[in-house]
């Protein structure tokens, strides 16, 4: 594989790789607690005490985000690109059917309420996808469009796009679909090779100001305000770049040595454990930033901070898998994974349909 190859591959493979990390440890709110069922550092799969939310797995194993996503993979790899229709096939015939809009039901034990919202619409109220979307605050979307992400990594625009349209799916609040965006649009620029730096986030609105990303910047040069009638239509475009500076924030924080978290799985109590995004995302750049060269200690420092660790670990893995390229990944990681053959398969399939594009920024 091509460099760039490496590190889409890897980019999807850290994702399945903190994902199936917090099946054991999810949840816990009450670091105590998480101490005295798994030691006062997890650092590696560990199976999920009776009663707890993946109770049934085993170590290594994925619950429901990475059987969406390797729904979303599959898709992928066999139409050569991003099929809405196919994926909407996929998402009724291989996922729906195991709901039951249940919390507590399908695959990995739970169903988190994006995709209970989506199952009542589509199953019991029979709406088409387009009218399926909720309010879901939190990160289902960004944990399956990731792929997107790494798929169109190199072609900004049609990242946003196919981002866009597919987290419609589950969710639509218009700060939900620009934080994903947002997030996919880093992953792209990780995977091209570009640094999670404090110029990332220029690099990003440099491709706002060419009309590559669909984000609508607040004010021209010289803080002149957007022309009268300039202002973009809600289909598909956002109110602010917000979502595109945070990361370059987060990343100066990192760097900075006046501004220190230590442990650095504290990040959690800093910017919260709960599921939101807006929890999440800060935490998760920040770990990424912080070990941008060290893929262990990112999912580690990730798992180990308590609370929504699952999607914190998933996505810090993507963003430093990225970083790092699937040969940066630590063997011991991809070999505990269940179904660690199939993955790479996928992954290194994905990563071959990879185009060079053009350099941003």
């Amino acid at each position: 594989m091509t460099p760039l190859q490496d590190r889409a591959a890897g980019a999807i493979m850290g994702a399945f790789i903190g994902e199936a990390l917090g099946v054991g440890p999810h949840w816990y709110y009450d670091l105590d607690a998480l101490h005295r069922d798994h030691s006062h550092w997890i650092n590696d799969y560990t199976t999920p005490k009776t009663g707890r939310y993946h109770q049934g797995l085993r170590a290594g194993d994925s619950s429901q985000p990475g059987f969406i996503l390797k729904l979303t993979l599959n898709s992928l790899v066999e139409c050569s690109g991003y099929n809405h229709i196919d994926f909407c096939r996929r998402m009724d015939e291989a996922l729906l059917p195991l709901l039951d809009g249940s919390p507590t039901a399908g695959p990995g034990g739970y169903t988190s309420q994006s995709i209970r919202d989506a199952w009542h619409k589509r199953v019991e109220q029979k709406r088409p996808w387009n009218e399926c979307g909720g309010h879901a605050d939190t990160t289902e979307a960004i944990e399956r469009t990731l792929a997107l992400a790494v798929r169109y990594a190199t072609h900004p625009t049609r990242l946003a796009e196919t981002v866009a349209a597919n987290t419609v799916l589950t969710q639509n609040d218009d700060s939900m679909v620009a934080m994903t965006v947002a997030f996919a649009a880093v992953l792209g620029q990780l995977v091209q090779g570009q640094p999670l730096d404090a110029r990332l986030s220029g690099r990003l609105m440099q491709l706002v100001e060419r009309g590559e990303l669909p984000f609508h910047a607040v004010t021209q040069p010289g803080l002149r305000p957007p022309a009268a009638g300039a202002e973009p239509s809600r289909a598909g475009r956002f109110a602010s770049p917000d979502a595109l500076l945070t990361p370059s924030y987060m990343a100066q924080a990192a760097a900075n040595a006046g501004v220190r978290i230590e442990p650095a799985s504290r990040v959690s109590l800093v910017y919260g454990m709960p599921c939101a995004a807006y929890h999440l995302l800060p935490a998760v750049y920040y770990l990424a930033a912080r070990f941008a060269g060290d893929f262990e200690s990112a999912v580690l420092h990730a798992i180990n901070g308590g609370g929504q660790n699952q999607a914190r670990a998933m996505l810090t893995g993507a963003l430093v898998g990225a970083q790092v390229g699937l040969s940066g990944i630590p063997t011991r990681f991809i070999d505990g994974v269940t179904d660690a053959n199939e993955l790479l398969r996928l992954s290194r399939a994905l990563a071959l349909q990879l185009e060079p594009g053009h350099a941003s920024g």
